[in-house]
């Protein structure tokens, strides 16, 4: 698939994690016609793999409310090839009060699908308030991401709540009807841009055409991010191989010496590493930053539609990454780790799959804590076993490593959120739900039923 360029953003930001202290240290050595007044549409640098093309969308009637038009959209019959879009808008505390849906016509077959609603409410996932992955400029609010396959036309429409009424009746004094104004809707955010993604081809994981400055499998920032993998794995490795108890427990004494008592972790299972799934180094911020320990682990859902076969994962998962980082202005992919529906587990945000990484994936609740996520949609539909089976073998190999129990309870201090206020200690599971730390409907009713069997597998796989 032919690519759109990619960007390189930020500045460095290295923290020390409590596993692999030698490795951290070692690694710190145009086919629109637009009004006069419409925005220009954002493009990324040249690059080497995929890449993001930003429009801004139109009105689509005269109205206006509030200065900005009710109904909004955008269609496009081709130019572009992209296999995920989403919306974003420029005040990133901004909600969008209404509803989005996308057509796409398939570069396949030409035939256009028919219309889907896009998630409007992911304010849930994102760094903590007050951070400086949150507080940068270049931070937006956003849509959910939709996979849709590759894709080379759209047709958008985003509504605000409420639009298009004309009055409802009222009866009089005298039994007649009277006009009466719709309530106030709110206004759809400022800056309304129609992202679409292309996740590009993977890059060889070894040879291959010359990479393009600062990107690719050779270039620093890939070599860094395989670099704080191998205290558990080989320079370069596509995927971190998996080991039975007896290992685990022999590796976890090497990592953090020996154990006065019996070592309660899970067998690790494998996993695919970022060069494994062709994640493109040179979009996120050079750099690691880590939180000190690991409580709790947050389970979500991506949201992005359960329309991908398991092949085709590690291209959701580079989209998702592009929409992270150049659409939402995040420092890199904000799960640190995520499932396919086959079950597969993959390594998300970079700094070491064995290591506490910061992520930004439950607002409030990023410190102490790692969010998982199960690629799809799962408010009515019920996850694979598959997919259950692997949060519990990751759960119980990566909270073994931190001595967390996952039947247990712990306290994670909020940084602030519309659940809790930010300073409040609150007690949750030690394997909980998106929901449990934000108002959301993440991870979906579906996957979070699944949560108590993640528990108890989860701790039988660890011993207790």
């Amino acid at each position: 698939m032919r690519g759109f360029p990619t960007s390189t953003t930020g500045a460095p930001s290295i923290a020390v994690s409590s596993i692999g202290v030698a490795c951290a240290a070692a690694l710190a050595a145009a086919l629109l016609t637009l009004p006069a007044s419409a925005a220009p549409a954002r493009t990324a640098q040249p690059g080497a793999w995929g890449g993001t093309r930003s429009l801004p969308l139109v009105p689509l009637s005269r109205e206006r409310a509030r200065g900005t038009a009710p109904e909004q959209g955008l269609f496009r019959a081709g130019g572009e090839r992209f296999s995920l879009v989403g919306v974003v808008w420029d005040d990133p505390d901004a909600e969008l009060h209404g509803r989005v849906q996308v057509r796409t016509r398939s570069a396949r077959t030409g035939r256009w699908s028919g219309w889907q609603d896009v998630g409007t409410h992911n304010a849930d996932h994102g760094p903590d308030p007050g951070t400086a992955e949150r507080d940068t400029r270049r931070a937006r609010g956003a849509t959910a991401p939709l996979w849709v396959g590759d894709s080379d036309g759209v047709d958008i429409r985003v509504r605000a709540a409420g639009a298009g009424g004309t009055g409802r009746g009222d009866t009089g004094a005298r039994g007649g009807r009277t006009a009466v104004p719709d309530p106030p809707r709110p206004p759809l955010p400022a800056g309304l841009h129609l992202e679409l993604v292309d996740p590009g081809e993977a890059p060889p994981p070894e040879g291959g055409p010359a990479d393009a400055p600062g990107t690719g499998p050779h270039s620093e920032a890939a070599r860094a991010s395989s670099v704080a993998n191998t205290d558990i794995a080989a320079f370069g490795a596509t995927r971190i191989p998996e080991l039975d108890k007896a290992a685990t427990e022999r590796e976890l004494a090497r990592l953090q010496g020996p154990s006065r008592g019996k070592p309660y972790i899970g067998p690790r299972p494998a996993i695919v590493t970022r060069l494994g799934w062709g994640a493109d180094e040179s979009l996120r911020e050079p750099g690691f930053v880590y939180t000190k320990k690991l409580k709790a682990v947050f389970v979500h859902h991506t949201s992005s539609g359960d329309d991908y076969t398991c092949a085709e994962a590690p291209s959701v998962i580079r989209s998702i990454q592009r929409y992270h980082v150049e659409s939402m202005g995040w420092r890199d992919i904000g799960y640190n780790f995520l499932v396919d529906k086959c079950g597969t587990l993959y390594e998300g945000r970079a700094g070491g799959a064995a290591k506490a990484v910061l992520g930004a994936h439950t607002a409030g609740f990023n410190s102490s804590s790692m969010g998982i996520a199960v690629i799809g949609s799962y408010g009515a539909t019920k996850p694979p076993g598959a997919v259950v089976t692997a949060l519990a073998r990751l759960v119980a190999w990566k909270s073994g490593l931190y001595g967390a129990d996952p039947r247990g309870t712990t306290y994670l201090t909020s940084g602030g959120g519309n659940l809790y206020p930010k300073g409040k200690k609150v007690r949750l599971n030690v394997i909980s739900g998106h929901r449990d730390g934000f108002a959301t409907d993440c991870p979906g009713a579906s996957l979070y039923a699944e949560l108590g069997t993640a528990r108890s597998g989860a701790a039988r796989y660890q011993g207790r």
